[in-house]
């Protein structure tokens, strides 16, 4: 297997290089971003920075810290979400976790689940920015490394433009100058997370007023971003746009966005290749433990768009669930649907 881009991991990117590899980021999404996921995207997106699901800084303070916090180098760069309100167990949970090579420690105020509001943080930590501020101060005393905030639009029916610009000025204000803002409001309550998917409509034109009026401030842009030149046209207003379940449903398209957004001369090795180095990749895991489902149910849409994709999908669904099943499941798709796996060519926008 590939190793990772060695100047954006050893040890640690410097400012400059993590400013790059902003420039295209994969979200952090739970159930689905885990450690096997990260290992399958980086075979994709070579320069991409790539994000932990959400940790809650109960299960860092109070779980197996190894099982939560452990990644492959080969993953690298990656940045922990974290899940908090208190700024005392953030910070202690940023000191357990400065163990492993992060580039980043990010809070998570943007995700409306009720089980996340049951706990108190999320999109509902939108409504106590101070709070914010004060978990961003002792996350930035607790590391030397960034401390960053992902975060929606606004919340219920908040003003957009006064709310947010009231948000972000407070936590900035801490310290805090990278803000990764999905364009949409979060509803915390009266529709479900689901829901809150499409509704309200996004507004890409409130991240990029975000940024035109606090240049100083690195402003990433997340939600509804599936086209790689749309999404390269925003870094004329932005400095990085963060791809979420287009990355993840349809993961070949992460070699396009590569191409559009950190390299034009990027050439994705052929989808059979990527199959293979995740079998390599299967048999470590699988030789630690790990079912090999674990890290098949995430390749399913790698051939998506290719003759053949829908029973490779189904093939390859049915086998992962076997008895015994093991890396040799993981067979790439034939040559006949081989032929038209490449991306379309995708250049950067100016």
């Amino acid at each position: 297997m590939p190793e990772p881009v060695d100047s954006l991991t050893a040890p640690f990117p410097d400012s400059t290089l993590l400013l790059a590899a902003r420039r295209l980021s994969i979200a952090p999404m739970m159930g689905w971003t885990d450690r096997h996921c990260r290992v399958f995207h980086r075979l994709l997106a070579p320069g991409a920075l790539l994000y932990t699901e959400m940790v809650t800084t109960g299960a860092v303070l109070h779980g197996a810290a190894d099982r939560l916090l452990a990644f492959d180098p080969r993953e690298g760069p990656v940045a922990l979400q974290l899940g908090g309100s208190e700024p005392a167990e953030l910070a202690q949970a940023v000191e357990i976790a400065a163990s492993w090579p992060y580039v980043e420690f990010n809070l998570n105020v943007g995700c409306p689940s009720d089980r996340v509001q049951s706990g108190r943080f999320g999109a509902c930590l939108m409504a106590e920015p101070e709070r914010v501020a004060d978990c961003v101060a002792a996350m930035r005393a607790a590391t030397d490394r960034p401390v960053t905030v992902k975060c929606r639009i606004g919340i219920d029916d908040s003003d957009e433009e006064t709310f947010l610009d009231a948000f972000v000025d407070t936590v900035a204000a801490a310290g805090c100058d990278v803000f990764i803002v999905h364009a949409r409001k979060a509803w915390l309550s009266g529709i479900s997370p689901k829901a809150n998917r499409e509704i309200p409509p996004l507004r890409h034109a409130r991240v990029r007023r975000l940024k035109q009026r606090r240049p100083d401030l690195v402003i990433v842009l997340n939600g509804g971003l599936t086209d790689p030149l749309a999404a390269a046209t925003e870094l004329a207003h932005v400095d990085g746009v963060m791809i979420g379940r287009e990355a993840y449903q349809n993961p070949w398209s992460l070699a396009a966005f590569t191409r559009a957004l950190l390299d034009p001369s990027h050439e994705a090795p052929e989808r059979g290749m990527i199959v293979a180095a995740m079998r390599d990749y299967a048999g470590e895991a699988v030789a630690e433990g790990t079912p090999v489902r674990a890290l098949a149910r995430h390749m399913l849409g790698l051939y998506n768009g290719v003759r053949g994709a829908r029973a490779w999908r189904r093939e390859l669904s049915s086998a992962m669930h076997a008895v015994g099943a093991g890396p040799s499941i993981l067979v790439p798709l034939g040559e006949g649907g081989e032929a038209t796996s490449r991306p379309e060519p995708a250049t950067a926008a100016a």
